[in-house]
């Protein structure tokens, strides 16, 4: 990993470190110091754990701030939304994260730089490196940018409906039936799946892409409410 390198992941967070050893340290992965005993090095799984919490704070801090009326569960289902796996991957990927994660050789072989897990774990080692860079104010703006647009989508009120108890409800009334889903399809690698899920649901039948299997069945079912209720 060059300077050069980090000066340009540095550009992508929008934050310049003073102690640049510490975004060092966040992305080294376990694998890497495993393989190398002798350099007296340590792993990012403390930062990953300090990252969890500060992400978790910040993320319910701007919620409280953006919602100023919404009650305690929602607030804790919206964060959920944001702050999970796949969300934390997808914002890593759009830094190009995994191409400076420090792996070990079985990691590169199995081409760990683009798994879930440890592009979110990175990241949030990542975050807690920036605040104990920067402190609170740092991090925060960081987050804030980083998570905007999510806000805007995932994050919002009318993305957080259960659209499969909504439409259970609906078809139990009008066809005393209970809707089935079904996975017909999946594809991508093993640590990067795509799920694609049949609904059947009366006379309905629907078909929802997710990246996880009720992600796909959330889909199918908004899908089958568009039908029964459309606008």
């Amino acid at each position: 990993m060059t300077q050069t390198n980090l000066s340009e992941f540095r550009r992508k967070l929008m934050y310049e470190f003073k102690n640049v050893d510490l975004l060092v340290e966040s992305l080294r992965h376990s694998s890497f110091v495993n393989e190398h005993p002798e350099m007296d090095i340590q792993d990012n799984e403390r930062l990953e754990f300090l990252g969890d919490a500060v992400l978790n704070l910040v993320v319910g801090h701007i919620l409280m701030q953006r919602y100023p009326d919404l009650k305690e569960g929602d607030l804790s289902r919206m964060r959920a939304n944001l702050v999970n796996e796949s969300q934390l991957a997808s914002i890593a990927r759009k830094m190009d994260l995994g191409s400076h994660i420090q792996l070990g050789k079985g990691e590169i072989q199995s081409q760990g730089w683009e798994k879930k897990s440890i592009l979110a774990n990175t990241y949030e080692a990542v975050i807690a490196a920036v605040y104990l860079d920067g402190g609170f104010d740092a991090v925060f703006r960081i987050i804030d940018v980083a998570f905007s647009s999510l806000m805007d989508s995932v994050a919002k009120p009318s993305a957080n409906h259960d659209y499969k108890s909504q439409i259970q409800e609906l078809v139990q009334l009008k066809y005393q039936k209970i809707p089935r889903y079904t996975v017909v399809h999946e594809s991508g690698p093993d640590h990067d799946k795509t799920f694609h899920v049949q609904l059947n649901a009366g006379e309905i039948q629907t078909k929802g892409v997710g990246k996880s299997k009720k992600e796909a069945e959330q889909d199918a079912a908004r899908k089958g409410l568009e039908i029964l209720h459309p606008k």
